[in-house]
């Protein structure tokens, strides 16, 4: 909030704000100043009276000296006036040592009250009811640039957006009517010709009688804050490489593009998916900086594919694609591009040729030459099609038959490519059999002990066992997990894990007892019923909790960690281990991991198939064990599979690993087998020793 003109203070006027020491201080001041006049008028009167009283009965006692005796009452009657009168001379100056203690509070107060607004670092403005301004503090200038001279010559009307005045004004109003100034967010011009925004509150001023005389108004400068707030908001809906629209933010523009279509008959609109061919060649062979640089040019080159006549929202100041909410990237080397009403399906397909041509031209990065070629999947959409999510994935599938036809051309979505879902469903169907006929078994991966080489323990891992051969999880847990399927499965997995290890602990007894990890899935961590389902099955296959650790996603954990911390601590109730699954994929926050009960976690198999060939994953993998470490927790490398991979792990102080290049997943007789070999082992060791 803002005001108009200015005129400085002067004594006596200090303003009364309301809810003030300041407002009561002044009210006594003034009706002792009232009383201090009475008193003193009275107290001269008083005397003036005695005085003459005293001189005429002097005079008149030397004339009728024979009445002595009634002249002497009349000298005590005099006498005692003038005790009177020294009287009340005493309480005036009593009164008047008051006022001046007083005179000497307000002075302090005012002095501190200048001094807090010379210093502070808001904007303070005392304005009457008419908008003139009466003090502006220093901050106007360090925080706006206008001196004094520049703010008494100006009204602050003109430096206030013109979209926000009448919002200033009605606050303004209002506050003296109520006597509650409201928060309020508005735009003030700066001498640079800048905008900043502002946050005022204001306080109203009442006279003697509660009538309002003006306002206080403290105006914050939040611009900063702004920026940083619509800077947040930006980044959670822009990819942070290209700067383009992310997933959710294109899906929901997709969404629009459907409900318009719906509205207006025969409206059509289309999805292209563009996916680079042989991206993760060009990322590994010439690196990661290369490639990202690379991203960022196709999507320029991508929004410079666009023509003004296409639908494609352009910027309103140059054409970088950073505003347009229509071209989008996805994640990877995937991008999408939104075609708003187009008139038949040969506008797409041309505009997918015009980028598959502009694309034929070579990228310069750091003095190379790239020539990249792309796939294009086309999906119409129109009044009856599907929704966002399902046009996308139509798109895709387009894309990657594209790709299987041979890459560098495009394909537009046919219903035929449905024969995809149709496979699916019969996946689906097999599954829900075999989890009937219980075709599914366990397979166990040792963990192993990087320090001493002995085996910890293992992970428990799903295989389908059909009369045919094994399926591997690759082929079927999607599936399972987006069907359910999983729940039953992982239970399945879980009780025949934990029996399997019961019966290792009484044949291979060791020092700690081997452990068990155990995956939990996303709906499996939904249900309710999650912790008293596992204290049950402890309690009937008889395995030490303690033994049992349950492996978490980081996605699961992070995406709403109120609901995880909840659930943690049941599953930590049971006396069981927690270890976070995967971890480096998903929103890799190690300081958020110090507010869960959880025990190891375990490296994504991603860092670690890297390590020994890329700095950038050597460097990611030595963060996270050193932040871990720091937390207390111990960490699993998941997917270790050559010996410089795990020397580079002892070297950072990994304390455990599992993966092929010490066994891959197998069956639970070779894990006796290799149970009894490692005993025998050992048993050779220490008889030689």
């Amino acid at each position: 909030m803002t005001e108009k003109g200015h005129a400085s203070l002067k004594e006596p006027y200090l303003p009364q704000v309301d809810h003030s020491p300041r407002k009561s201080a002044w009210r006594r001041f003034r009706q002792i100043e009232s009383r201090e006049w009475w008193l003193w008028a009275f107290a001269v009167a008083v005397t003036l009276i005695l005085t003459a009283g005293i001189i005429s009965l002097t005079i008149f006692q030397r004339e009728t000296a024979a009445y002595s005796a009634y002249w002497s009452d009349l000298n005590d009657w005099a006498r005692g006036l003038a005790a009177l009168v020294l009287l009340f001379d005493v309480y005036t100056m009593y009164q008047q040592l008051q006022l001046q203690r007083i005179r000497r509070q307000l002075a302090h107060r005012n002095q501190l009250f200048e001094l807090i607004t010379e210093n502070a670092a808001d904007m303070i403005a005392v304005v009457d009811n008419n908008g003139q301004r009466l003090y502006n503090s220093p901050a106007y200038e360090k925080v706006l640039g206008y001196s004094e001279e520049e703010l008494k010559s100006t009204s602050s009307l003109d430096q206030i957006h013109p979209d926000d005045q009448q919002k200033v004004l009605n606050a303004a109003e209002q506050a003296r009517g109520t006597g509650r100034g409201q928060r309020l967010e508005y735009r003030m011009r700066h001498k640079d010709q800048s905008w900043r925004t502002l946050e005022s509150t204001a306080s109203v001023i009442r006279n003697t009688k509660g009538e309002a005389e003006g306002l206080v108004i403290v105006n914050r400068d939040i611009t900063e804050r702004k920026r940083a707030e619509e800077l947040l908001a930006h980044n959670a809906l822009h990819d942070g490489l290209t700067d383009l629209p992310n997933r959710a933010l294109f899906t929901d523009r997709v969404q629009r593009a459907s409900l318009r279509a719906r509205r207006s008959s025969g409206s059509q609109f289309a999805v292209l998916f563009i996916d680079v061919d042989g991206f993760k060649v060009f990322n590994d062979s010439l690196g990661h900086s290369i490639g990202d640089e690379l991203l960022i040019q196709i999507g320029s080159r991508l929004a410079a594919s666009f023509r003004q006549t296409d639908t494609i929202s352009r910027a309103s100041l140059n054409d970088s694609p950073t505003s347009d909410d229509t071209l989008a990237r996805l994640g990877g080397d995937e991008f999408t591009v939104l075609l708003e009403e187009i008139r038949e399906p040969s506008d797409a397909i041309r505009v997918a040729q015009r980028i598959q041509e502009k694309w034929a031209a070579p990228f310069f990065i750091n003095g190379q030459e790239i020539v990249i070629t792309t796939s294009i999947g086309i999906a119409l959409g129109t009044s009856t099609s599907a929704d966002a999510e399902g046009l996308l994935r139509d798109a895709e599938i387009a894309m990657y038959r594209a790709k299987r036809a041979g890459k560098s051309r495009f394909e537009v979505f046919d219903p035929a490519m449905h024969s995809n879902a149709v496979r699916r469903l019969r996946l689906e169907t097999d599954l829900r059999k075999a989890v009937e006929l219980g075709e599914f078994t366990a397979h166990y991966q040792p963990i192993v002990s990087l320090q001493t080489g002995k085996i910890t323990g293992f992970e428990a891992l799903t295989r389908w066992q059909r009369p045919e051969g094994i399926v591997m999880p690759g082929e079927f847990i999607s599936v399972a997990d987006e069907t359910g399927l999983i729940i039953p499965m992982n239970r399945l997995l879980m009780r025949q894990s934990c029996e399997h290890l019961r019966s290792w602990h009484s044949q291979f007894p060791t020092k700690p007892l081997l452990t068990m990890s155990v995956n939990i899935t996303p709906k499996q961590f939904a249900l309710p019923e999650l912790a008293s389902e596992i204290g049950l099955m402890l309690e009937q296959t008889g395995l030490d909790p303690a033994c049992l650790q349950l492996e978490i996603m980081e996605t699961i954990v992070m995406g709403d960690p109120d609901n995880a911390a909840r659930v943690l601590s049941q599953l930590k109730a049971l006396g069981v281990r927690l270890g976070i699954d995967d971890f480096g994929t998903g929103y890799s926050s190690l300081s958020r991991l110090q507010h869960f009960r959880v025990d190891t976690l375990k490296i994504d198999r991603a860092f670690i198939s890297k390590m020994d060939t890329d700095a950038e994953s050597h460097e990611i993998v030595r963060l996270i064990i050193m932040l871990a470490h720091n937390l207390g927790l111990k960490v699993v490398a998941e997917g270790t599979e050559t010996e410089e991979q795990v020397n580079q792990l002892k070297q950072l102080g990994c304390e455990m690993a599992q993966g092929y290049f010490f066994s891959k997943p197998i069956a639970t007789d070779s894990i006796v087998k290799l149970l009894s070999s490692f005993q025998s082992a050992m048993k050779a060791v220490a008889s030689g020793a």
